[in-house]
């Protein structure tokens, strides 16, 4: 329906390992003096429901299968167009093909989405969520902008907003002392991401040749103007038709001039 082209640009998968870099570096530290502890609290994609199932199914902390805590979660949530950021969609950008010097790549101005991402974090301890938190709050104000190249053929960096939204905290603790206690702090963020269409390859165009009529029934040309990029042996660019290398011979990311030549017919 909408073509035949199939194109893949990874957008989704770039947004997800974005947004989980943001907090893989994440410490914390217990005791004090020679009993300093440090450790890093693990992150991992996961919806928050089966995170919470591995962490309670274990009360006596026994089986292997336990998570130990402070641990951290976030999922994709869903995703929401953002008319707001919507961009002319006559724009485009274009880039030299590697391969091929006589055609380029175009791709056309991306479409807005924002993407609800929700961050969990799960503690035993009061003050490991406390400590984890205070370590994330800080660099929200409310939105934290990371440069991320969104296209593999586009040399081009990306500036990706990710807002945070909304912090929630939760004690899940409700029983006898054998029972194991999880407190979870909930963060929901919103990423102000891009999709792209498909690459298309176009032939540049190297030679222009326009005649010019004094009226729309005239069958003799008054004039002819002639088109043409003009670059030196050296790589320099020229508008001197003497000095030019064939146009055949100018690629699509040189640095050249206009060679423009009007002749008048007779």
């Amino acid at each position: 329906m909408l073509g035949n082209t199939s194109f893949y640009n990874e957008s989704t998968r770039r947004y997800i390992a974005m947004f989980g870099t943001l907090f893989n570096e994440i410490e914390i530290s217990r005791g004090s003096g020679a009993g300093l502890q440090t450790m890093k609290v693990p992150i991992s994609y996961a919806p928050i429901q089966k995170f919470m199932a591995r962490i309670l199914q274990d009360p006596d902390l026994d089986k292997p299968s336990a998570l130990t805590m402070p641990r951290m979660s976030f999922e994709l949530l869903d995703f929401n167009y953002a008319g707001d950021r919507k961009l002319t969609r006559h724009q485009h950008r274009k880039t030299a093909q590697s391969t091929d010097d006589d055609t380029f790549l175009r791709q056309f101005v991306p479409v807005p989405y924002d993407l609800n991402f929700q961050l969990n974090i799960v503690v035993k301890y009061p003050e490991d969520g406390f400590k984890i938190v205070e370590q994330i709050l800080p660099y929200f104000k409310p939105e934290w902008t990371s440069s991320v190249q969104l296209l593999d053929n586009f040399d081009i960096l990306y500036d990706i907003p990710t807002v945070l939204n909304s912090v929630s905290y939760e004690d899940t603790y409700d029983g006898d002392f054998k029972d194991r206690r999880a407190i979870i702090w909930t963060l929901n963020f919103t990423v102000h991401a891009w999709y792209f269409g498909p690459n298309a390859a176009k032939k540049v165009i190297k030679f222009a040749n326009t005649s010019v009529y004094s009226e729309v029934n005239a069958n003799t040309a008054l004039e002819r103007v002639t088109v043409q990029p003009g670059l030196t042996a050296n790589g320099e660019p020229t508008t001197d038709i003497t000095q030019t290398v064939p146009y055949a011979d100018v690629n699509f990311d040189d640095d050249w001039a206009y060679i423009v030549q009007v002749e008048e017919e007779t």
